[in-house]
C-alpha cells in the first residue's frame, strides 16, 4: 500500500517539474522577438561600422536596441505570470547581457578589443547562455544554436579575419534571425491552440 502511495507522489512530482519546464519553455518562445531583433541590431552595427568606420557603431546600435528592448521587457512582464522556471531563464539572459556590456566595454576603452577577441568572446557567452537556457529547458533546438555559437568561437579564434567574420554572420542568422523567427512560430501556434480551445 505504502508503495503504492509513494509511486503516486513520485509520478505526481515528476509531472509538476515537467510542466513547470513546459511551462518554461512556452515563456521563453513569447521572446523569440528579442533574438530576431538583436540579430537584426547585430547585423546593423556590423554594417553601420564596416562602411563607415564610426567607432561608436556597436555601442549606440546596442543602447538603441537595449532601449527598444527594456519598455516591452516591461511590459510584457506585466501581463505574463511569472514562473521559477521563467525567472531562472530570465536571469541567465539578463546576467550574460550585463556582462557583455561590461566586457566590451571596458575592452574597447582599455584598447584591447580587436575582431577575433570581441567574437570569440561574443560567440563563447552566446553560446553559454543558450546551452543553459536549452538545458534548463530540455529544449535541443537551443542546445544546437548554442553549439553553432560554439563553433564560430573556434573560427574566430583560428581563423583569419574572412573566416571569423564569416562564422559570426552565420551564427547570427542562424542562431538569432532563424531560431527567433522559429519561437515566433512556436508561440503563434500555442496562441492559436489556446484560442481554438477557448
Amino acid at each position: 500500500m505504502n508503495g503504492n502511495i509513494e509511486q503516486q507522489e513520485l509520478r505526481e512530482r515528476l509531472n509538476l517539474i515537467e510542466s513547470m519546464i513546459a511551462e518554461g519553455r512556452r515563456k521563453h518562445e513569447s521572446w523569440g522577438w528579442t533574438f530576431l531583433l538583436w540579430g537584426v541590431a547585430y547585423y546593423v552595427a556590423i554594417v553601420w561600422a564596416s562602411w563607415s568606420h564610426f567607432a561608436y557603431a556597436w555601442p549606440i546600435t546596442m543602447v538603441a536596441a537595449a532601449i527598444v528592448s527594456i519598455p516591452v521587457f516591461i511590459h510584457r512582464g506585466k501581463n505574463i505570470p511569472n514562473t521559477t522556471m521563467g525567472r531562472a531563464i530570465g536571469s541567465i539572459w539578463t546576467a550574460m547581457g550585463i556582462s557583455m556590456f561590461i566586457l566590451f566595454d571596458a575592452l574597447g576603452f582599455a584598447g584591447r578589443l580587436d575582431t577575433h577577441t570581441s567574437v570569440a568572446a561574443a560567440c563563447a557567452l552566446l553560446g553559454m547562455t543558450n546551452a543553459a537556457s536549452s538545458l534548463a529547458l530540455k529544449w535541443k533546438t537551443q542546445f544546437a544554436c548554442a553549439l553553432v555559437w560554439w563553433i564560430a568561437c573556434i573560427v574566430a579564434s583560428f581563423g583569419t579575419e574572412t573566416q571569423c567574420a564569416a562564422a559570426f554572420l552565420v551564427a547570427i542568422f542562424l542562431c538569432q534571425i532563424v531560431f527567433g523567427t522559429y519561437m515566433m512560430v512556436l508561440e503563434s501556434r500555442q496562441r492559436r491552440q489556446v484560442a481554438a480551445h477557448a
